[in-house]
């Protein structure tokens, strides 16, 4: 079945990279035999892309091209009712050797997803949203992205917990826990989950809740890409009658000492207000301002109407920034003023994307200095990475830090600041390699700068490089369980292409 088009090359930006390694057809081409089995298997509202069609480069289309999965088919479930179907694909690729990937908005950064060889499920088309009013919940299938969540919680006078970039999926990064502005009062996204539906490895399609296989609904919740594959979740919402305010700043990095002293005394060590929707700022080449020297930005997010907030940034006001921009907005714009909408370059699909993270506490000053003096040294050898984007995300933390660290797979609730680096160099320039090693040198300095912990990497922005026990908990237990799961729920490993856990069975 080949359709007349399909999926608009829209941003794209994080990733649902649930994946199915079923051993074989790696060298070749899915068989046409195949194919057609398992188009007569389907809806008529699902669609089946080949190489040749029209439509394969957008059905393929990647937002970070540092790797590319080796797709030989797409197939695009029309319906969530498709869910049996699904666990009948899934089983007929196990007898037939074929591997699975499924994937919502294509955003996977990690390099792992470079591995896979076969048939790629595309769950886009699932993306109907149902509020239940009585129950402050929603029903999200599968495809849904950020921008359909924030304007359909916004018409019914909700929010609910998604990511910052508006163009990325909610459930993907739900996946391995799921930052956003709503966890300073309501904990991260997988924390908001009530259930989901999911197919296995064996083809078997659940429900997975707290009292439904509770043992998966724990490892679902920081670890689930390893599972299986999510094909709608209910969430928590929350009504929402509040005006939020924002302020973005600009500085030189003269003022980087005083600034950072201002923002650790008002983080103050994981006790940010919960007024505050959190701090972000990013060291990056502003060439109005400098060519030569990263500029300082930072934006501020509170749960309050300006005349309230207006009085709390003297301590930023006072450092002589070079511009600042404010202004009142609902909540579905905050992704907007905070540079991650729908329609800005961060989502911008198709870039090479060389990534680092590091978790921390407090922001130590001395690093930070060094990181934004390197940023300096490597841009004035290749001028050409000055659009390199050095982020420091500061979420409120409280909703996190509330719930216990053993409620679920997710291991870093001690992490009260997300650190990221991304440089894009441009294809065929020869800099990638300078990239990761930029990369490289800034997440030490960042690990560097907190002896008394262990270097930690949350798993949505991991680059592929770092530990098992960075990605998933240091504490032994953790991955002891998590690989007692996965021997029982997917021994074979076949959910095996986001960083994955290797169960013991199949550990070399």
């Amino acid at each position: 079945m080949r359709p007349s088009s399909f999926l608009a090359a829209s941003g794209l930006y994080l990733v649902q990279a649930l994946a199915a390694q079923l051993p074989g057809a790696r060298d070749g081409l899915v068989p046409s035999k195949f194919q057609e089995e398992l188009s007569s298997l389907l809806s008529n509202t699902s669609i089946i892309i080949e190489p040749s069609d029209a439509d394969w480069a957008n059905a393929t289309e990647r937002y970070n091209t540092i790797v590319q999965p080796h797709v030989q088919l797409v197939v695009v479930p029309g319906e969530e009712w498709d869910i049996p179907t699904i666990a009948q694909k899934v089983q007929y690729a196990n007898e037939n050797n074929i591997e699975f990937y499924a994937v919502n908005r294509r955003h996977a950064l990690t390099t792992s997803v470079g591995r896979f060889n076969g048939i790629e499920i595309d769950l886009g088309h699932l993306t109907r949203i149902t509020i239940n009013s009585e129950t402050q919940t929603a029903r999200f299938q599968a495809g849904v992205y950020g921008q359909e969540v924030l304007e359909a919680m916004a018409d019914a006078g909700y929010v609910t917990a998604t990511g910052t970039c508006s163009c990325v999926s909610i459930l993907g990064p739900a996946l391995g826990g799921g930052h956003g502005n709503q966890q300073g009062v309501h904990g991260l996204t997988s924390d908001g989950i009530v259930n989901m539906n999911v197919v296995l490895a064996n083809g078997t399609a659940i429900t997975v809740s707290e009292s439904s296989h509770a043992d998966l609904w724990w490892a679902m919740r920081g670890a689930g890409h390893n599972f299986g594959i999510v094909t709608s979740f209910e969430a928590k919402i929350y009504p929402d009658n509040n005006t939020y305010y924002y302020r973005t700043y600009e500085f030189t990095g003269n003022q980087l000492e005083p600034l950072f002293e201002a923002i650790n005394e008002l983080h103050n060590n994981g006790t940010l207000s919960t007024k505050w929707l959190g701090t972000f700022g990013v060291f990056t080449i502003d060439a109005t301002v400098s060519e030569t020297e990263a500029t300082i930005v930072w934006v501020f997010i509170y749960a309050g109407p300006a005349a309230e907030a207006v009085p709390l940034f003297e301590p930023f006001d006072s450092l002589d920034p070079v511009s600042l921009v404010e202004g009142n907005i609902p909540y579905k714009e905050i992704n907007d003023a905070m540079g991650g909408g729908i329609d800005s370059p961060l989502c911008a699909p198709n870039r090479t994307h060389v990534i680092g993270t590091a978790g921390l506490q407090v922001y130590n000053i001395t690093t930070e200095r060094q990181i934004y003096d390197l940023f300096n040294r490597k841009v004035a050898e290749y001028p050409e990475l000055g659009g390199t984007r050095v982020l420091h995300e500061g979420y409120a933390v409280k909703g996190v830090r509330d719930i216990p660290a053993e409620d679920s797979a997710y291991p870093l609730r001690d992490d009260y600041l997300l650190m990221y680096f991304d440089a894009t160099p441009l294809p065929d320039s020869g800099l990638e390699d300078f990239a990761k090693t930029w990369a490289r040198e800034t997440v030490d300095l960042w690990n560097a700068g907190q002896p008394e912990r262990r270097p930690t990497a949350y798993v949505n922005y991991a680059a592929g490089w770092e530990s098992l026990e960075a990605m998933y908990g240091y504490e032994p237990w953790r991955l002891e369980r998590l690989r007692s799961l996965k021997a029982q729920y997917d021994p074979d490993n076949r959910f095996s292409y986001y960083n994955p856990i290797i169960p013991p069975t199949n550990r070399a």
